[in-house]
């Protein structure tokens, strides 16, 4: 297959080693790696295009930049600040490393280059097709000529926090979910240094933070927390937030701004991930830092060890070879992470927050910060036998 056969038209029936269900970065990272191994790959996804209803802000870590090599021509700026508010705004924590932290990621065209990759590679990608369940190893699609069915050995659920393919293969399912969202819209300039912004602030963002990641060509302004605790509704916690939000003095904000939105899954990585029929990858899994709430290194790290699996099986010709895709293995290295999330939810008052900033603004509370915010640690990398 060449770029040129991208993106792809089902016929009726059709048949595929591995068929793969979403094509976020979780879902054609594993299929890319698959069709290089030689293996037949299809991916369906339900959007007509892939620069089309974003629902990440698309911030890289540096462990993922110095570990994938992502276009460079995609990233923003390097940011090494970040500067934690409490709910009044007043006397920030403001923390600076001495290494280039974060990129975000110009997800549209990221999307379009890696879509790109992977039909280079052989992966056959159908665009506007709904995947609608399973038979066996058949499995039914609704596309814009129709319906087809496919058959394949495997099939990989890269479709999202609410995964029908996890429910299909009887996987686990998240259950703890933030909702976030967030305005994205181009800056003129700024002599100020690239800065991500953080407000803890249990009315605005009850559970988590709202957001300001402001790198000079961009500004991305959210809030996440859990439904639950938003009386008046997300979108207008954003409009809250934005109205006073820090990091965009002078900043003239345009009429209209590109506005993204989505489940976020923080209970960690889920145990039952895999099954004879097949895997999960990406926020499906649960590949989410339960307290950053960052999924785009969790999901190309537990891409490479999913595609690992799955050639390993195809060419083994053997189910129990699924059996090494194990999240119940790969969750105790979450246990610290899941307690600071705990942590983080009981956060309910402006008053407790502060409180919290009051820890913050001691050595020891600025080093705990920097750990978190500039650390070395990843998604953990499994022991196979």
């Amino acid at each position: 297959m060449t770029t040129a056969d991208y993106p792809y038209r089902l016929p009726a029936t059709d048949s595929a080693d591995v068929l793969v269900v979403g094509a976020g970065l979780a879902g054609l990272h594993t299929a890319t790696l698959l069709a290089r191994q030689g293996h037949d790959v299809l991916v369906v996804e339900r959007r007509a295009g892939l620069a089309g209803a974003i629902r990440t802000t698309g911030i890289f870590v540096r462990k993922t930049l110095d570990d994938f090599p992502l276009p460079p021509e995609c990233l923003g700026p390097p940011i090494r600040r970040v500067v934690l508010y409490p709910p009044n705004l007043r006397r920030p924590v403001d923390l600076v490393s001495s290494r280039d932290e974060y990129r975000v990621g110009d997800m549209a065209p990221l999307y379009e280059a890696s879509a790109a990759s992977a039909a280079a590679a052989g992966v056959r990608i159908a665009l506007s097709t709904r995947y609608a369940g399973r038979h066996g190893d058949t499995f039914h699609l609704a596309g814009r000529d129709g319906p087809t069915t496919v058959r394949a050995r495997f099939v990989v659920g890269a479709d999202g926090a609410r995964s029908r393919v996890a429910r299909d293969l009887g996987l686990d399912r998240n259950h703890h979910l933030l909702v976030g969202a967030e305005e994205v819209f181009e800056l003129p300039g700024s002599d100020e240094p690239p800065t991500f912004h953080c407000v803890l602030d249990p009315t605005l963002a009850p559970g988590y933070l709202a957001w300001v990641v402001n790198d000079g060509q961009h500004a991305h302004v959210g809030v996440a927390g859990y439904a639950d605790r938003y009386p008046e509704g997300l979108r207008r916690a954003v409009e809250q937030f934005s109205a006073s939000a820090p990091g965009l003095a002078g900043v003239d904000r345009p009429e209209a701004v590109e506005r993204r939105g989505g489940l976020i899954p923080v209970g960690g990585l889920l145990r039952r991930i895999s099954c004879p029929d097949g895997l999960l990858v990406g926020d499906a899994a649960g590949a989410v830092s339960p307290l950053t709430a960052g999924g785009l290194d969790p999901c190309l790290r537990q891409s490479e060890l999913a595609a690992e699996v799955l050639d390993d099986a195809l060419r083994a010709g053997k189910p129990d070879a699924m059996s090494a895709y194990d999240g119940a293995a790969l969750r105790p290295h979450f246990r610290g992470r899941l307690m600071l999330r705990r942590g983080l939810a009981q956060v309910r008052t402006p008053a407790a927050a502060a409180a919290a900033f009051a820890v913050l603004r001691t050595p020891f509370g600025r080093a705990a910060a920097g750990r978190v915010l500039f650390g070395d640690r990843s998604f953990p990398d499994a022991v196979r036998g």
